[in-house]
């Protein structure tokens, strides 16, 4: 017997599966809570201990673990749209690299905390603008052209990060490789992404009809009355901006721009009306999931959470291509 459900059941089910995942990820770590203990918690109330793990310590990194994962996975459901490449991630651009090219340098010059957070954002922005600026051509751009350029930029900056890893005094390296592979540790401030999430999604729905539209093609979406310079320009800030917040909390965390916009269109449709918030919803869960792996598996120690994100989406991917719908 087939059930089908409407889009907005299949929401709020996603929903309902996001809370049970931030439940189970809060209860979850080198001191295991119960469900009541984590309820108590958050309300004030039971034990000095489990209120300070909760509120000091897994409150902030559970949520800038959600908001980074529902960030990249909504730029990478944009980004497969803007470029009408199915292989596109919100890295593809060489965002991530200019993050990590001034993380690098900020590393070797001692810095942490907040200054490296800084340091991510502005080498993101600096990422973005260069990419946007190199593509252009008599005040205009095509995706092919950002894509292209995207892709040469990516690899000027993985030539520079490998440079500075080989530079790198030995005792510095390990924290460098640490945040190169995604890392929630230092994330204790995640109001940032979820601003940028909650405005980035505000913006973004009134345009997913026009997005329907788009991504059957510029031409045809001209013909209907679409203007697609303005809607691809939009998607391209918006998603930049998202993956430079997600790249700034939380570092470089793979796998989820590609994967989770790739299942949500399996299970769902083409809808982007659906797929946005469904992608946000999804990616979410997925990088919180991970990083309460990450954090559990070998306990007290902790794995990067793009270790985790990685070896959930290697093999994810590799189904996809050999059912053939990627």
């Amino acid at each position: 017997m087939n059930i089908k459900l409407s889009h907005s059941s299949v929401l709020l089910l996603m929903f309902l599966l996001a809370i049970v995942v931030v439940v189970f990820s809060l209860s979850q770590g080198s001191v295991a809570l119960t469900v009541s203990e984590v309820a108590l918690a958050l309300q004030s109330e039971g034990t000095y201990l489990a209120q300070t793990l909760i509120w000091d310590l897994r409150v902030p990194r559970v949520m800038a673990a959600f908001a980074t994962g529902a960030l990249l996975s909504l730029a990478g459901a944009l980004m497969q749209i803007l470029l009408r490449n199915p292989l596109a991630d919100p890295y593809v651009l060489g965002i991530s690299g200019g993050a990590s090219v001034m993380v690098l340098g900020a590393i070797l010059l001692g810095l942490s905390g907040v200054l490296l957070s800084g340091a991510a954002f502005i080498g993101a922005v600096i990422s973005t603008l260069l990419v946007f600026g190199l593509s252009q051509r008599t005040g205009q751009t095509t995706p092919i052209r950002l894509l292209l350029t995207g892709v040469v930029v990516a690899a000027g900056w993985g030539a520079c990060i490998t440079l500075m890893l080989a530079v790198a005094p030995p005792q510095k390296i390990p924290g460098m490789l640490f945040w190169l592979m995604g890392d929630l540790s230092y994330a204790h401030s995640p109001w940032l992404a979820w601003v940028t999430l909650l405005a980035a999604m505000g913006v973004i729905m009134p345009f997913a009809k026009s997005l329907n539209v788009l991504s059957r093609g510029p031409l045809q979406a001209a013909a209907l009355g679409v203007n697609v310079t303005l809607v691809e320009r939009l998607v391209f800030v918006l998603a930049s901006l998202m993956t430079a917040v997600a790249v700034t909390t939380a570092g470089s965390v793979g796998f989820v721009g590609l994967v989770v916009p790739h299942m949500m269109r399996l299970i769902l449709g083409n809808d982007q009306r659906v797929i946005l918030p469904a992608a946000a919803l999804a990616g979410g869960c997925l990088v919180t999931f991970a990083d309460t792996i990450a954090r559990t598996v070998i306990a007290p120690e902790q794995l990067p959470v793009g270790v985790m994100t990685a070896l959930l989406g290697v093999p994810t991917c590799l189904f996809l291509l050999r059912k053939g719908r990627m």
